[in-house]
């Protein structure tokens, strides 16, 4: 246990304060939720700026981090579709990335590599948290801001879309990567029997002769 794992967990933490802020409609209940998610976001950048640069990457902290993302984006979006703010449809697609690559990087992991995250999908997370703000904040409050917190849903979506095929992509290069090591291999070992066959083969008929 460190300071950047207690982090996590603290965000991990804020995800059902986020809910029970979010549901109630009426007070200032959307500026706490606001207040909160926000909160949240900011302890993700920085449990990984801790654990660079303190050295204290662990392996429970490579876990637990994109689990915690996971958790607040999909508690947040989610309830916004029962608030009636965010089409169900691009909430499905958004969940559904999170949790595609979430099985991904398992199966990467239990292969023995890991998949790196990519620069789109750092910015993914911002435009997330960025889009939740503003669509909290349009839902009941500032109106003006609905073509603003559109736009960014839609970007959330795009490069969730894009950013998904590019974890897709690089998982199979590597997985090719690794057929043809194992077929070449294999090769190699067929190709040393075979020498080693041929080698055996005249000694075996001197031995006939005499």
């Amino acid at each position: 246990m460190n300071l950047p794992i207690s982090l996590t967990l603290l965000r991990i933490f804020f995800v059902p304060i986020v809910v029970v802020l979010l549901l109630p409609k009426g007070g200032n209940m959307d500026l706490w939720a606001v207040g909160v998610f926000l909160l949240a976001a900011v302890t993700d950048l920085l449990d990984g700026y801790l654990a660079r640069k303190r050295g204290q990457i662990t392996t429970l902290g490579t876990l637990l981090d994109p689990i915690a993302d996971k958790l607040l984006i999909s508690a947040a979006f989610i309830s916004l579709v029962e608030l009636h703010l965010v089409p169900a449809w691009m909430v499905v697609i958004i969940v559904g990335r999170e949790f595609a690559v979430s099985g991904l990087r398992s199966i990467a992991s239990a292969e023995g590599y890991v998949l790196e995250p990519s620069e789109l999908g750092k910015t993914k997370m911002v435009f997330q948290v960025v889009a939740v703000t503003v669509i909290i904040l349009e839902g009941h409050r500032y109106r003006g801001l609905h073509t603003l917190g559109l736009v960014l849903l839609w970007m959330v979506v795009v490069s969730a879309v894009i950013s998904a095929l590019q974890y897709f992509w690089s998982f199979w290069k590597h997985l090719d990567e690794r057929v043809k090591r194992r077929a070449s291999r294999r090769m190699r070992g067929l190709e040393a029997k075979e020498q080693e066959f041929e080698e055996k083969e005249p000694e075996e008929k001197d031995v006939a002769a005499h």
